[in-house]
């Protein structure tokens, strides 16, 4: 027998479905006009943050720093047509999904490129991360550096905030990165150097000392 709190409960439920359906609507209108103001090929900027790259449509989920040209949940998938985008880039955006929800994204960006178009993703490396939790000095890391971070005093205490913090969700080194890429569809996946690109557009764009797993991926 269904019980009033259940019922209720299920009226909860699709009463916020409801509101968030109005809301992804809401904003796919919005992304739309957004994206009058730029011309295809579209250069994508996934989660922007704080950095606005010139020419390129820049991507949040929020809009505190007043940089994002489009607000939107990358979650939903990327509000442009099919084979629509020249590039894509995203710098410490994809740590920050579930891994699903990484592949997903990943293959969302696949959809969006034309032929010939590149993905360029840049995020901190697990191999770093292990490697100066086992050898040598662990404490010699750009982030470890930063106001607040003072309080750490072992390495086990480091890599779980390494993992744990800033709402991190899954770790990349290089053999998962490659294999989540091939789980989206991926087949050209090249690893870069932090700053070098064979593309000019691809070039010196990571903003942040501890982006030091890097690859492009061509569709």
């Amino acid at each position: 027998m269904t019980t009033i709190i259940q019922l209720a409960q299920r009226a909860r439920r699709a009463q916020l479905a409801g509101v968030d359906t109005r809301n992804r609507q809401r904003l796919r209108r919005a992304a739309q006009q957004a994206l009058l103001h730029f011309s295809q090929p579209y250069r994508l900027h996934l989660g922007c943050g704080s950095i606005a790259l010139d020419g390129w449509v820049n991507i949040d989920l929020e809009n505190a720093f007043g940089k994002a040209d489009l607000q939107w949940d990358l979650t939903w998938g990327i509000p442009v047509e099919d084979a629509s985008c020249e590039f894509i880039y995203s710098e410490h955006l994809v740590e920050h999904l579930t891994a699903a929800d990484g592949v997903a994204l990943m293959k969302e960006c696949r959809r969006a490129l034309r032929p010939g178009g590149v993905l360029r993703i840049a995020m901190p490396s697990l191999e770093y991360l292990i490697r100066k939790s086992c050898c040598g000095n662990w404490r010699d890391q750009d982030w470890l550096k930063w106001p607040g971070h003072e309080f750490i005093q072992t390495r086990a205490e480091m890599m779980n905030i390494a993992f744990r913090w800033w709402g991190h969700q899954w770790l990349y080194d290089s053999e998962e990165l490659d294999r989540r890429l091939r789980e989206a569809g991926w087949e050209e996946i090249t690893p870069a150097e932090r700053g070098e690109s064979p593309y000019p557009a691809l070039r010196n764009l990571e903003s942040r000392a501890d982006s030091l797993l890097i690859c492009e991926a061509r569709r």
